[in-house]
């Protein structure tokens, strides 16, 4: 199935989105870091990291790449768009090997192969986007019974792990604060589609704005990236990097073709191949980024120079790797 001029322009400005995104986690992270050495940390409640210049700067590196991703979801379908998030991972893995000695291992690389490989698949085989000529179509998806099931869910989560989990897990399991990211990320992306359609319609000679669904997505879109990148601080100042990015990018971006399959129906114009060809792109991605978290800590023991006497040192060594391994698994 060829690519049409829609989705061509969404592919570009998702691409570029991704390289001011992927750089935006390293640019905070180092403005995090700084701010950290000087005041209270964000992960502790913190909020010194606003008088960071470099965090400023990957906050509007951050903007940028997010305004090519809502014009990205006004041109193409976000089963084409969000996926090709894992571009970010990997301008974000790379960046954090080399400013951040984050160390990327061979296998890493592998994963960022593996994430090429499949948001090709996925480029090739996306549907087209459908027809919709008012803001009102999309409020009219927005509210059948699917969606707004969904959304009840997603907020009650949401609500539980803010209040109940936040504060006993939130400093030693990573999940909490990227599945509040996540979850709201999908509600989010339906709304900045929304608006996108809109906007893009508007400029069009048709306006949108008179009508009072595009201000109620439009402030929906507000409220949600607040509460995200609250969040997303907070898990960028107390995880690495390296493993924030592929688990943030697999969670939101199931959830967000959850949603998106849920109110817009992309798949209902595909065959069986073509949804089974984006599936496979997808589980590729998938495995990409599984293989970036994994790999994440290997190389980056140093080789001690043993003597004679080393057999105590292996043992204490593998204790301490076991030891480590153990927190890792407890992340989850």
């Amino acid at each position: 199935m060829g690519i049409s001029p829609d989705n061509v322009h969404g592919l570009v400005l998702a691409v570029s989105s991704s390289v001011f995104i992927g750089s935006s986690f390293i640019v905070k992270k180092k403005g995090l870091i700084k701010s950290g050495n000087n005041g209270t940390r964000a992960g502790a409640g913190g909020h010194s990291y606003l008088c960071e210049p470099w965090w400023w700067a990957g906050m509007i590196a951050m903007i940028v790449g997010e305004i090519a991703n809502f014009a990205a979801y006004a041109f193409a379908p976000a089963i084409l768009v969000t996926p090709l998030g894992a571009l970010s991972i990997i301008f974000s893995a790379v960046l954090a090997h080399f400013i951040l000695k984050e160390k990327l291992h061979i296998f890493g690389v592998l994963g960022c192969v593996l994430c090429v490989v499949g948001s090709t698949s996925i480029v090739l085989h996306a549907p087209q986007e459908r027809a919709i000529e008012s803001v009102k179509e999309v409020w009219h998806l927005a509210t059948e019974p699917g969606f707004l099931v969904y959304s009840g869910v997603v907020l009650v989560v949401v609500s539980v792990l803010i209040f109940r989990f936040v504060p006993l897990y939130g400093q030693t399991h990573m999940i909490v604060y990227v599945g509040i990211c996540s979850l709201m990320g999908s509600i989010t992306v339906m709304s900045v589609k929304a608006l996108g359609i809109a906007l893009k319609l508007t400029f069009s000679g048709s306006n949108q704005f008179i009508y009072y669904q595009t201000w109620l997505f439009t402030v929906v879109v507000f409220f949600a990236c607040l509460l995200q990148i609250n969040y997303l601080n907070k898990a960028l100042d107390t995880f690495n990097t390296a493993v924030i990015s592929p688990v943030y990018y697999v969670m939101f971006t199931s959830l967000t073709i959850l949603a998106s399959m849920i109110m817009f129906k992309d798949w209902n114009s595909q065959n069986a191949s073509q949804i089974v060809t984006e599936v496979c792109g997808f589980i590729t991605i998938l495995s990409g980024t599984f293989l970036l978290h994994r790999t994440k800590d290997m190389g980056n023991a140093p080789i001690s120079k043993s003597s004679p006497e080393t057999p105590v040192s292996i043992k204490e060594n593998s204790t301490t790797s076991a030891n480590t391994e153990e927190q890792q698994m407890a992340v989850f």
